[in-house]
């Protein structure tokens, strides 16, 4: 089992997705704790511009997005297993969903006033961490917190219903569904608990959650972000699988090329296209501290264009 690097920040839920996910899968992993807010110099030396958390970092792999970082666990530890074998299209949509609409609404509903000075009392903190999250969302205006408050309240009450005659969201297990379902949540339960009573009135999806924590992080070891970039540097990149070129856009392999989010943390990526499969995107690009990396995105979620010039 190759040695896994975490880059995360403690109250994180995206991370909180993957530590938990490490930890369903019994995998021992190495933690890189990171900003919050930007800059993340650091981070940036991996992936040559996205920002978003977390990355998990295998050597001089570097891969972004939760969706992906669940499939590369998924990979190589096939058990529990994340995509349940009658239900794997249902539990990515379902995923997809959580991860965006559910946690814009979550977050949105969170961060009230009365929410965000319970975790930013010092309003110069709480300053910083919304001009960093405005420039994240292109400065669009954030879901209108009484609206946020309807729909969080009607997804409680759906995600209860799933819940009456089954442990966790599809069935027996918990799958990819139960973790990205369960991550905006724990915020509010965790991090926020001045906006926990929301949760009060599903005491369903209360139970399950408690299921879904004692599942825990598995084994971890802190190291430095140094140490983590020295890896890289020592590091060759692994051999890509010989999957088949999927060509939606007219770009040759070999070109170099732009990578951006769709919506949320739109910071470039830049770099030599040297994959671009069914479900990926592969950059491979060079840096002082990190070295050569290959820094892989989903196709889903992201923008992929020639650079310029």
């Amino acid at each position: 089992m190759p040695e896994l690097i975490l880059h995360h920040y403690p109250t994180s839920p995206f991370a909180e997705k993957i530590r938990l996910i490490l930890g369903a899968k019994k995998l021992d992993w190495q933690s890189v704790h990171i900003p919050m807010v930007m800059p993340k110099p650091d981070v940036i030396a991996l992936t040559g511009g996205y920002r978003r958390t977390p990355v998990l970092q295998i050597g001089a792999d570097i891969y972004c997005d939760t969706a992906l970082i669940c499939d590369v666990l998924e990979h190589l530890a096939p058990e529990p297993a994340l995509y349940p074998a009658s239900q794997k299209g249902l539990a990515r949509v379902l995923a997809q969903w959580a991860d965006t609409t559910l946690f814009q609404a979550s977050m949105a509903y969170n961060f009230q006033p009365k929410g965000a000075l319970s975790i930013f009392p010092d309003p110069e903190q709480l300053k910083i961490f919304g001009q960093d999250r405005a420039a994240m969302r292109n400065n669009a205006p954030r879901f209108p917190a009484p609206d946020a408050t309807a729909a969080y309240k009607s997804y409680l009450r759906r995600i209860a219903n799933m819940l009456e005659a089954q442990p966790y969201l599809l069935g027996a297990s918990p799958c990819i569904a139960d973790f990205a379902v369960y991550h905006p949540l724990w915020f509010s339960r965790t991090r926020m608990p001045i906006m926990a009573g929301i949760l009060d009135a599903t005491p369903e999806v209360l139970a399950w959650m408690d299921r879904i924590a004692a599942i825990g992080h598995g084994a971890s070891v802190k190291i430095s972000a140094e140490a983590a970039l020295q890896t890289a540097h020592a590091s060759t990149p692994q051999a890509l699988v010989n999957e088949a070129f999927q060509d939606e856009h007219g770009i040759v392999l070999g070109s170099q090329v732009i990578i951006t989010a769709e919506s949320f943390g739109l910071e470039p990526t830049a770099g030599e296209l040297i994959a671009a499969t069914r479900t990926r995107y592969t950059l491979r690009r060079e840096d002082a501290r990190a070295g050569i990396v290959h820094v892989h995105f989903p196709r889903i979620g992201f923008i992929l264009k020639k650079a310029e010039g």
